[in-house]
C-alpha cells in the first residue's frame, strides 16, 4: 500500500505553518529512527530539516529527541524546554505540555533521560506514559527519533522498535565503515529487513555516487538486510550558516541546494511503502522499546 498524502507541493518561505488535521483513526504514526554509525555526520540537522519538509507537505510532524543526554534537537534550534518526557513519567506532567513548538510547525519531544527510566518503570507509570503517547499517535502522521550515534543499545533499541531506519553517512571512510558497521549489526540480530540511507556532505555528484555505490556495494555482497538509496545532501555553505544561527536551513534558505535536496528526500519518503500495521505507530514503539530496554 502506497501513501496518500494531502498535498505534493512546499509552502513558499513566509507562508504561516500548516494547521494539523482532525486527529487520523488509522494504524498509527510512521516511526522513522534517523541514525548514524559515527557521529558528526550531520543526523540532528537531517532529522529536524527532514521534519520541516514532511511537514511542508501537509504531514503532521514529531520530533522525538532520543540522543540520550545530548538534547541536540535543542541545541540546534536554540531552545530550552523547561519539561521533558521525564517530568510526563515520573512528575505527572500532561503529555501536551511537554510538546514543545518547533519551527516550521513542527512538534518537538524532548527526550530527556526519561528513556534510560523505561526498563525500572511501575506498572502505573509505564500505563501512563503509553497512555499519553496514544494521544500523541492520533495526532501526528510522522515521528522523527533523532537517535544517537554507533551500536550503544540504546541506538539499537530505538532503530529496532522503529517502522523505518534511515542511516547517515558521509563520504569519508570512517563514516562508510561505521556506517556499514552498524547495518551489519542490524542485519545480525535480524532487528530490520531493510534500511534507508542518505549520502550526506558530498562535495560533488560524483563523489555522491561513489560513496552510495560502495555502501551498497558491500552490503549487498556481505549482508542479508537491503540498503536503499533515498537521496543526498550536497555540502552547501548555507547549512554551516543556518547552524551557527541555529535556524533549521530549509527555512533560513529555502531554495538553497540543501533545501531541495532534503524536499527531494521528503518526497521519496511520502512515496515509500508503509510498514505492517501490527505495532505501529508511538504505542507500538513504546511497546516494542521497553520490552527491548528490559
Amino acid at each position: 500500500m502506497m501513501r496518500i498524502f494531502k498535498r505534493n507541493t512546499f509552502k513558499q518561505f513566509g507562508d504561516p505553518p500548516f494547521e494539523a488535521p482532525t486527529p487520523s483513526a488509522g494504524p498509527g504514526a510512521r516511526i522513522i529512527a534517523v541514525t548514524s554509525g559515527k557521529g558528526g555526520v550531520g543526523k540532528t540537522n537531517i532529522s529536524v530539516n527532514l521534519a520541516i519538509a514532511l511537514a511542508q507537505l501537509g504531514q503532521r510532524v514529531i520530533v522525538f529527541d532520543a540522543d540520550l543526554g545530548l538534547a541536540n534537537v535543542e541545541i540546534l534550534l536554540g531552545i530550552a524546554p523547561a519539561v521533558t518526557l521525564y517530568d510526563h513519567i515520573f512528575n505527572n506532567r500532561a503529555m501536551e505540555k511537554i510538546l514543545f513548538p518547533g519551527p516550521g510547525g513542527i512538534k518537538i519531544i524532548p527526550g530527556g533521560s526519561g528513556f534510560l527510566e523505561l526498563a525500572n518503570l511501575t506498572a502505573e507509570q509505564h500505563s501512563r506514559l503509553v497512555n499519553g503517547l496514544e494521544q500523541l499517535d492520533r495526532m501526528a502522521d510522522f515521528v522523527i527519533i533523532d537517535t544517537g550515534a554507533g551500536i550503544a543499545k540504546e541506538v539499537l533499541a530505538f532503530c529496532a522498535s522503529a517502522d523505518d531506519v534511515l542511516v547517515v553517512v558521509t563520504p569519508e571512510p570512517t563514516s562508510l565503515t561505521d556506517a556499514y558497521g552498524l547495518i551489519k549489526v542490524l542485519d545480525k540480530f535480524n532487528l530490520h529487513r531493510d534500511v534507508y540511507f542518505v549520502v550526506n556532505q558530498s562535495n560533488n555528484e560524483s563523489e555522491t555516487s561513489d560513496t552510495a555505490y560502495r555502501l551498497k556495494t558491500v552490503v549487498d555482497k556481505y549482508l542479508n538486510i537491503k540498503a536503499n538509496y533515498l537521496g543526498d545532501i550536497v555540502y552547501d555553505k548555507f547549512v554551516i550558516k543556518s547552524v551557527k544561527n541555529q535556524k533549521p536551513f530549509i527555512l533560513a534558505n529555502p531554495y538553497s541546494p540543501a533545501s531541495e535536496a532534503v524536499k527531494k528526500i521528503a518526497l521519496s519518503l511520502l512515496n515509500r511503502e508503509l510498514p505492517a500495521a501490527e505495532e505501529r505507530g508511538l504505542r507500538g514503539f513504546i511497546s516494542k522499546l521497553s520490552r527491548l530496554f528490559r
